[in-house]
């Protein structure tokens, strides 16, 4: 097996390496001035499986043409087969016609992988169930969930929310399409109580409205853990938040697989009323954009293990 990393999130490849206790082989990827790249593996792949580890995140087109480029020379170069590690998952949210004369753009990325001869791809929480079946390969999809429900345990055991029980806590999707993930983690946390806060965007301005809540809050539930996929600009959680506020939350704490995170956003989340989000690695976050509320998980262990 040799794993190969492109630039977009190299930290996790690292990660990933040390768990599988296999060396990182090197890459030569060079970027001329008018912005082309060129790229080059730089280790003997023949007959080897090969690991390719790019999300492709910011910035989005740059780090899909370097993940082609690497299936290409992997491919040409004699490897046995080509696993991709996609972490977080480029155009996801581009899964159906939402107005006449769209592109499917999902579907035109998928249809390059499959193309190039990737045999696998590995990635999480995508934005929709139906995502898995517009490939034509394996695909494996794996979630955060359970990473965020042992985070929600630790917290209770090491009292790091001083006096809070499970009986205290409920879950909160941020729109009503999440409703199925917060099942999910409802199951994982004992049956934990859930609701939705329902969310209205406009298409064309983007401007988020949130003045409802589907379910009910029972008495006694003052601490939300609001779950979604990932965070982009930060608004639809603050809208949430102060929705939750206003209807007697006292604790709030954020759970979110990607941290697209828009220039705004950490400065957005760190003001807003909520006490800690915890995000994963699947995108890599610069120093400029952490923030004190931030706390990071890795996802090295799980993409090991599926690897193993």
């Amino acid at each position: 097996m040799k794993l190969f990393s492109g630039s977009s999130n190299k930290p996790l490849a690292e990660d990933i390496v040390h768990h599988l206790n296999i060396p990182l082989s090197p890459v030569e990827i060079f970027l001329f001035p008018d912005g082309e790249r060129r790229v080059r593996i730089e280790a003997s792949v023949l007959d080897e499986d090969v690991i390719i580890v790019q999300s492709t995140s910011t910035p989005v087109d740059s780090n899909y043409m370097e993940l082609f480029f690497l299936i290409d020379s992997a491919k040409r170069s004699g490897a046995k087969s080509i696993t991709v590690v996609m972490p977080y998952f480029g155009y996801q949210r581009q899964d159906h016609i939402f107005r006449d004369g769209e592109a499917v753009s999902l579907d035109v990325v998928i249809k390059i992988l499959e193309s190039l001869g990737v045999d696998k791809v590995i990635s999480f929480d995508l934005h929709s169930i139906k995502i898995p079946e517009l490939f034509h390969i394996p695909i494996v999809h794996l979630s955060a969930l359970p990473l965020f429900a042992e985070k929600i345990r630790e917290m209770l055991r090491l009292h790091l929310n001083k006096g809070a029980t499970f009986a205290q806590m409920f879950l909160v999707s941020p729109d009503m399409g999440g409703l199925r993930r917060i099942k999910q983690m409802s199951i994982l946390l004992d049956e934990m109580s859930f609701v939705a806060t329902v969310k209205n965007r406009d298409l064309n301005s983007g401007e988020i409205e949130m003045d409802t809540i589907e379910g009910t809050i029972e008495e006694g539930k003052k601490r939300a853990l609001i779950v979604d996929d990932m965070i982009s600009s930060g608004k639809t959680i603050v809208k949430s938040s102060e929705l939750l506020i206003k209807s007697g939350v006292e604790e709030i704490y954020v759970f979110a697989t990607h941290a697209i995170f828009s220039a705004e956003a950490p400065e957005i989340l760190q003001n807003s009323p909520v006490s800690k989000v915890f995000v994963t690695d699947s995108v890599f976050i610069p120093e400029e954009k952490r923030f004190e509320k931030l706390e990071v998980i890795s996802l090295a262990p799980e993409i090991a293990k599926a690897l193993q």
